[in-house]
């Protein structure tokens, strides 16, 4: 008897999309039937034990940091715990999953993504104050020249590995100029941002397998709702602290008496060293007693990892205000654990909503609304919680992932991290 498997994806409350394997019909048939019930249970068995750990792993539900009774921080999150909470905001991924066993460069196997985050609808014509810190700059985010330059954002942001920046940024300038058709003719000309993380442990990197496409196809589907996490879009290749890594997020909602604002933050987690993590605190690296993997065996000329960090906020700040923000997004970094090694790429990018600068006002001046300096410690701590429970949620929503030459990164174990916290918190 032959028999198929189907990967099918579902609306999930929190996540957005909840993956699992469908069986066909004759085996439901199979199901009903008590005899066999065994015999199914050790074909089944055999099946998953021939799948890869990306794909064996999809269909187990894994949790927020939250779901664990973590609360990071004092600041309540927003009803999303995302950075989706701050209103217009979008996020999307395209993840790219293929192949197996020994690498062959250009070829595969393929375990890499881009994830997307789109400002506001019509960012174009209605810009947004941006501003940005580089705690360490060994990788790119693209175009930030201007953002310094400017002071503000008109574009998607796009996440992806280190070699796809090209295929990446052209696609972002075909999915804007089928929206701006007279780009680079009578209006302006565009200089994409586009962050990147080396995925090369898990991922045919060479193969710059992100189409222009890929990358339409993300910012076409980016959603308001629920962020996936983990092992998704830009994060399917990622590493961080020596387990999967991947996309996190996060978000904190001031209260109303601090203005009612909310920050929202976005990381594609691919930094760290196992023995460096910390979780709320506690030295959970250090006590976790997994072997030291490949991901740990770092060697003079070996990537340290990058981090991106995506902030947004609804408060009305300004490029100067923005920037500093993004500068305390490290500190959040720092309470995971990170000293940003030499090595290691750590770029922070912020925006806020609240303000709209115009792309060609009629008038010499136009009017906003700022944030006066003395009422910014909240949204300061707001960002340093936000980035700190983002990673976290990155490690936490993982899934184990196998790539190429048959590497395997194991998924932070979540019995294995609930009891290192259980224990640490009776001593």
């Amino acid at each position: 008897m032959t028999m198929s498997f189907v990967l099918r994806f579902s609306k999930d409350e929190r996540t957005g999309v909840r993956p699992h394997v469908e069986a066909p019909c004759c085996l439901l048939s199979i199901v009903k039937r008590p005899g066999v019930l065994v015999l199914l249970c050790g074909v089944a068995a055999l099946i998953s034990g021939s799948l890869s750990v990306a794909a064996a792993e999809l269909d187990q539900p894994r949790p927020r940091i939250r779901d664990l009774g973590i609360v990071i921080g004092s600041y309540p999150t927003g009803p999303l715990n995302a950075i989706t909470d701050v209103a217009g905001v979008k996020v999307g991924h395209q993840t790219l999953i293929r192949g197996e066993g020994a690498l062959k460069p250009g070829e595969g196997p393929v375990r890499t993504g881009v994830t997307v985050v789109i400002p506001r609808d019509d960012v174009w014509h209605q810009k947004v104050p941006a501003g940005f810190f580089v705690l360490n700059g060994t990788g790119e985010m693209t175009g930030l020249s201007w953002v310094a330059e400017s002071g503000f954002l008109e574009y998607p942001i796009a996440l992806t590995n280190t070699l796809n920046i090209p295929r990446v940024a052209n696609g972002v300038m075909s999915w804007m100029i089928q929206r701006y058709p007279e780009i680079g003719i009578t209006d302006d000309t565009l200089t994409p941002v586009v962050a990147e993380c080396d995925d090369s442990r898990l991922n045919d990197s060479q193969g710059r397998h992100v189409s222009e496409q890929d990358v339409i196809a993300a910012l076409d589907g980016a959603t308001s709702g629920p962020v996936q996490e983990g092992t998704v879009g830009a994060g399917t290749g990622m590493v961080s602290y020596g387990f999967k890594g991947g996309i996190g997020t996060s978000s904190r909602q001031l209260s109303d008496k601090e203005g009612g604002y909310t920050v929202g933050v976005l990381v594609n987690a691919n930094h760290g060293r196992r023995p460096e993590l910390l979780v709320n605190g506690v030295p959970v690296g250090k006590l976790y007693e997994q072997p030291v993997q490949t991901s740990e065996a770092l060697v003079p000329g070996q990537s340290e990892g990058s981090i991106i960090i995506v902030i947004a906020t609804d408060a009305p700040l300004d490029s100067r205000q923005l920037t500093r923000l993004a500068k305390r997004a490290a500190l959040g970094l720092a309470r995971t654990g990170s000293t940003a090694r030499h090595g290691s790429g750590d770029f922070m990018l912020a925006f806020s909503t609240a303000n709209i600068i115009p792309h060609y006002p009629k008038e010499p001046t136009y009017r906003s609304i700022h944030l006066a300096d003395t009422h910014l410690n909240p949204l300061i701590t707001a960002t340093v919680e936000a980035t700190e429970e983002a990673i976290l949620n990155a490690l936490t929503m993982a899934t184990s992932v196998t790539g190429r030459d048959g590497r395997t990164i194991e998924a932070l174990d979540i019995v294995r991290l609930t009891t290192v916290l259980s224990v640490s918190r009776r001593d």
